[in-house]
């Protein structure tokens, strides 16, 4: 394989597919402010898209080739001196290595499901790199509250929406020059001072990046009208009156690593164990059990953890022997699935279960496959846990066919996270269910 130089003001950290896809990682609806953008890449070694994500004082910038993560991280200060500039890249590699859990080895893992598990030993090779992040868990647990009757692109607006509303802007940059180089060559070599206009789009506009709001800037009792007004509904009660309770209970002193004191106290969760922990996400506002079991999972440690749904009923009933009819979700049917899926992934079930939630959802249909259209890199994908799959059943039934894997098996259509949008519903008379359901909700 060509050996690819880090861009310029890049980083290299050593790291396969295997251990880590960003292209499937951020687009499988665990994190929702991720910003993408395309790259020009000539070779397959190259680097096809840059992801950038904005923390509290700076703003990452992550390439992947093969076998290579590239970073950078832009600061609103520019004027340092050589000792901060060090200082700061080392940083930056420690919040990448937390965040995606870099000392966990995702290929033992993968071994030892695909030895327990023979469905999943049949999607491993095309499903490869894909873990859970360690996110921060104010973050996480206002993301979900989000997630109710919802898909990823609605999440994801609601979620930017919060933070251009409630959180002045760090930083702006413009995004990556599209700038075609030889795959071997980085923009510096094709001389990227001058480059030829026809290699090249128009200079762009600068973008500008907001961090995520602490639960002060949520807590006021304003906030929940002003929420409405922009089209949270029924979540808009939800995000102020947890904010509120975290804020009284908790007070907003900041630390000297700059958060208040509802964000220390959650990050003290991921110390408890999972019941005490889930005991305690359980008493806020829009949380129940499927929405408490992504923050414990995404965020607090809790790596067991299967967020379920009717969905994931119906998967293990399919392929995993569970006994059952499509009934309502009860606590004991919850806790029976979870345990079904713990007993035969074990300890770290909860990445497992993401990994074979990824592979049925429709965005990922054609996701490591070769195809006319396609390259043989694993394309990137916009979806969510929330996106639906109904389409695919439309498509067998006009006689499309899709290209799979010979021993990849089709898993339950429409897989999807916490609630399904109202215009996922697999017929007309769910639809109108639906509409039902969500006019009668609190707003």
């Amino acid at each position: 394989m060509p050996y690819v130089r880090a861009p310029p003001g890049f980083h290299a950290l050593p790291l396969p597919l295997a251990q880590l896809s960003l292209a499937a990682v951020l687009k499988c609806g665990q994190s929702f402010r991720w910003s993408t953008y395309p790259l020009h890449a000539a070779l397959p070694s190259d680097p096809s898209h840059e992801y950038r994500l904005c923390l509290q004082d700076r703003v990452v910038c992550l390439r992947q080739s093969p076998d290579t993560i590239f970073y950078r991280a832009v600061f609103p200060e520019t004027s340092v001196s050589p000792e901060i500039v060090s200082a700061r890249d080392a940083e930056t590699l420690l919040w990448l290595k937390d965040y995606f859990q870099l000392d966990v080895d995702l290929v033992k893992l993968y071994s030892e499901w695909a030895e327990r598990d023979p469905v999943f030993a049949k999607l491993r090779t095309r499903f490869e790199g894909i873990r859970m992040l360690r996110q921060d868990p104010w973050e996480n647990l206002i993301s979900f509250i989000c997630s109710s009757n919802n898909n990823i692109a609605r999440i994801t607006k609601m979620v930017k929406t919060l933070c251009t509303q409630y959180s002045p802007p760090l930083l702006s940059i413009p995004p990556p020059k599209l700038i075609i180089t030889t795959g071997l060559l980085t923009p510096s070599d094709s001389n990227e001072s001058c480059p030829s206009p026809a290699l090249t789009t128009p200079e762009p506009e600068l973008e500008s990046f907001h961090p995520f709001p602490p639960p002060s800037r949520f807590s006021t009792p304003d906030v929940a009208a002003t929420l409405r007004s922009l089209g949270f509904g029924y979540r808009a009660d939800f995000i102020q009156k947890t904010a509120k309770m975290l804020v009284d209970a908790h007070g907003v002193s900041i630390s000297a690593r700059g958060k208040e004191g509802p964000e220390r106290w959650l990050d003290t969760l991921r110390s408890m164990s999972t019941a005490d922990a889930r005991e305690e996400l359980l008493k806020l506002m829009g949380v129940g059990r499927k929405v408490a079991d992504c923050v414990l999972l995404m965020s607090l440690d809790k790596a067991e953890v299967i967020p379920v749904d009717t969905h994931v009923h119906q998967i293990a009933m399919k392929h995993y022997g569970l006994s059952g009819t499509k009934q309502a979700m009860s606590p004991r049917l919850y806790d029976a699935i979870s345990e079904k899926f713990h007993s035969v992934w074990g300890d770290y079930a909860g990445w497992a279960h993401s990994v074979l939630f990824t592979a049925d959802l429709k965005a990922f249909s054609d996701y490591g496959l070769i195809t006319p259209a396609a390259s043989p890199r694993k394309q990137n994908m916009s979806t969510s846990r929330a996106a639906g799959d109904s389409s695919s059943a439309r498509a067998r039934k006009r006689g499309a066919k899709q290209v799979q894997t010979q021993d990849a098996p089709k898993l339950g259509e429409g897989l999807r996270r916490d609630d399904d949008s109202l215009g996922e519903a697999s017929s007309p008379a769910e639809r109108v269910k639906k509409r039902r359901r969500v006019s009668q909700a609190p707003r």
